[in-house]
Formats: structure tokens, C-alpha cells, sequence
């Protein structure tokens, strides 16, 4: 019988992970099923680009994976039961469940409202592809003069306040940070982001903790108000609230606790990959939530699950990062390299040329996850571990050949 194994969500870490593990294994050996609940691939990374009105391709996730013999389940999971093995779904048809031998969890993060007053009835997020839809109709409705409060000083909120001013110079566009703007960057990648952002007319709110949201304005700490026709939430991700439901060893914000491999400390037949899952990097510090570190994360787990399927030699490759690609707009940019454990370097590039190496990067992160097996050897393995697994993990599950 086939080893099933199922993959929760298909953004870049699912989707990466599924191709990468029809590639390593045989098809008469396992059944991969990749369950989303969107038909179509979304590009998490420009929907800063679809709030401010850019059209983006089309991916359907059905001739993106064709060939691959993964076949694809579009449906919403509504539960795991680890001590089953069984994934409760619900699609057009009604509710279902999916029995698994090996379960890959990578249903991401949502937006985090961070509880603020307010900002779950009045702020926007994009976050998601639909919440990015919402903030686009919003935006198309304003008038000139009209005032855009961006509420986040991090990578998402540059962004997205950068994309919104450039797309629509004729609104007043702000950016409120809790510390000074751009404090990680090195000088350099400083300098550039406030010369863009005062060229594209952005207000910049430093030290601004904002501690309130009404229909038309965010309220900030001290008493202070800044009128807000839209605003625009970008403080952050919160994991799937599933993954604290399933019964796996979490942390107290709902990531997967795993181990190097990505494999979780308390259930070894399911892994873990992306936001959903607590990843420690170099300097012993957890992983951000992002796409830079989730890529690896699914290429750790597929090769992690093959080596141990197939009795080889599991692979743990240390995570680490290069740069933070930061895009301003279409014409500008900044990426900012950085050392193994994401702390700034004084080299930063700037400008056009930034903005196309982002686009790049960009570009390839969805050819990636459409052809997942670049560099794998060809040649597909048997399996040797059994489809139907004991309550306990076999044998071949448990131990690393020859580490």
C-alpha cells in the first residue's frame, strides 16, 4: 500500500514541499495530497502590490503542480487529530476527513491584530490575498487628499506605504512606527528610505505606539490622533489557530516546536514548515516569520522525510540569512545584507538596481515553488518503511541513517 502523505496549505512552503517530495520518491510508493483552500498560488509577497491597485498573474495551483503526481484538495481543514492521523476538511461537498501516515503542517500565519482597540473592526489588512482585495477597492474609493494611515514599521509596512504613495501621489500617506524608521537597516539603508519616502511625500510618525483605532482616525499613546480615512494594519503575523488546536508541543504563540530537521518534537510523523513552525537559526535565535526563512524550512522537511523513507542519510543543512529585500515602490528599493542571524551589515544596495534584484527575487520565489526540484538527482527512490505505520513511530522513522 501507499504511504499517504498529506501537506496542510499550499503557499510557498506547502507547495515547494509537496513537489519537492513527488520528485524524491516514488509514485507507486506514497500519495502526496496538497489541501488548500484556494485554488489559485498566491504570491504573498506583492499583495502590498495588489492593495495598491498592481495586477498581478494568475497561478492556478492545478497546472502549476500538473505532472508533478501530487494531486491537489481544495478545501478548508477544520482539524487534526494527531492521535488519529486524520485531517477533518470541508469542501463544496460537505465535511470530510484525510487519513495520513506523514502530515506536513504549512498553513502559515495570519494578520495580528495585536489586540489593540479597535483595529480588528476599523483597520485593513493584506495579510491575505482577500484582505489585499478589500484595501484595493478602498483605495480605488478615495478622493484626493484623502488620508492613508500605514500602522508598522517593518518590512510589510515600507512596503505597502511606500506602493500606496507611489500608486496614488494624490493622498496623503502615513506611516506610523513604534521606534525610529528603518532602526535595523545599516546607515546607508537608512538614508535611502527616508530620501524615498520623502520623495513620494510619506509622513513619517516615529515612536508612535499606536493604542487605538476608530472609523477615521488611529489613536497613538499620550493622547495623540492621526486622521485616518483607511488604515492599514502591518504589526505582524499571527500562526493558523489550528496548529494550537492539534495537540502538537507548541509555543505560547502557536508555532510547531520542532526539530533541525523540522520534524515535531512531540508527534515524529508530522513536520512542520514556515510560519507555523518554531525554527531555531543561527545565534540560537527563532527564525522570522517570512518568506526567506520558510523556503528552506520546506526543503529541510521534504528531504528530511525521503532520507527517512527511503533509509537514508537525513539531511540537516543549518538555515541561515543572506539579505532583507526591501521594495519602495517600483522604482526603488533597498536590500540590506545582513549576517547569519538577520543583524544589519554596513553593505546595502540601493535604488533602480535594488528594485529589479527584489523583482528577481520575487520572480524566482514563484518559479520555485512551480518547479521545487531544482538540483534534485532525477531518479526516484522505493520506499521501504510501511504504508500503514504502528501508533508508534517505525523504525525507519526514528532513526537518522548513519548520523
Amino acid at each position: 500500500m501507499q504511504h499517504r502523505i498529506i501537506v496542510l496549505g499550499a503557499g510557498y512552503t506547502g507547495a515547494t514541499a509537496a513537489g519537492r517530495l513527488a520528485r524524491r520518491l516514488r509514485s507507486e510508493d506514497v500519495a502526496i495530497t496538497l489541501v488548500n483552500a484556494d485554488p489559485e498560488f498566491v504570491e504573498r509577497v506583492r499583495n502590498h502590490e495588489v492593495a495598491a491597485g498592481r495586477r498581478i498573474k494568475h497561478r492556478p495551483l492545478a497546472e502549476m503542480l500538473a505532472g508533478t503526481g501530487v494531486e491537489l484538495r481544495i478545501a478548508q481543514v477544520t482539524g487534526v487529530d494527531v492521535d488519529r492521523r486524520a485531517v477533518a476538511v470541508r469542501d463544496a461537498d460537505g465535511e470530510g476527513e484525510l487519513e495520513y501516515d506523514t502530515l506536513v503542517h504549512a498553513l502559515g500565519s495570519r494578520w495580528n491584530d495585536q489586540g489593540v482597540p479597535g483595529s480588528a473592526e476599523h483597520a485593513h489588512e493584506i495579510a491575505g490575498r482577500s484582505g489585499a482585495l478589500r484595501v484595493r477597492e478602498r483605495i480605488a474609493g478615495l478622493d484626493a487628499g484623502q488620508h492613508v494611515v500605514v500602522v508598522g514599521g517593518g518590512l510589510t509596512g515600507l512596503e505597502a506605504a511606500s506602493e500606496v504613495a507611489e500608486a496614488r501621489p494624490d493622498l496623503d500617506v502615513a506611516l506610523a512606527a513604534r521606534g525610529a524608521l528603518g532602526d535595523w537597516l545599516s546607515p546607508k539603508g537608512r538614508r535611502h528610505l527616508r530620501k524615498v519616502f520623502d520623495r513620494l511625500g510619506i509622513t513619517v510618525h516615529e515612536h508612535a505606539d499606536v493604542t487605538g483605532v476608530e472609523a477615521d482616525r488611529v489613536t497613538t499613546a499620550g493622547g495623540g490622533s492621526l486622521p485616518a480615512d483607511l488604515t492599514l494594519w502591518t504589526t505582524g503575523f499571527a500562526v493558523h489557530p489550528i496548529a494550537r488546536a492539534t495537540g502538537l508541543e507548541a509555543t505560547g504563540t502557536g508555532q510547531i516546536v520542532v526539530d533541525g530537521t523540522m520534524r515535531s518534537v512531540s508527534h515524529p510523523e508530522v513536520y512542520a514548515v514556515g510560519d507555523a513552525a518554531m525554527v531555531i537559526g543561527p545565534g540560537d535565535k527563532p527564525l522570522r516569520m517570512s518568506c526567506a526563512s520558510g523556503m528552506p524550512t520546506a526543503w529541510q522537511a521534504a528531504d528530511a522525510i525521503a532520507a527517512r523513507l527511503t533509509g537514508g542519510k537525513v539531511p540537516n543543512v543549518p538555515i541561515r540569512y543572506y539579505n532583507q529585500c526591501i521594495s519602495l515602490g517600483r522604482r526603488e528599493g533597498i536590500i540590506q545584507y545582513v549576517t547569519a542571524d538577520d543583524r544589519a551589515l554596513g553593505l546595502a544596495l540601493t535604488g533602480r538596481l535594488a528594485a529589479v534584484y527584489k523583482e528577481l527575487v520575487c520572480k524566482g520565489a514563484a518559479w520555485a515553488v512551480a518547479n521545487p526540484t531544482l538540483g534534485l538527482p532525477t531518479r526516484r527512490r522505493a520506499v521501504r518503511t510501511p504504508a500503514q505505520p504502528a501508533p508508534a513511530a517505525p523504525a525507519d522513522f526514528t532513526a537518522e541513517a548513519a548520523a
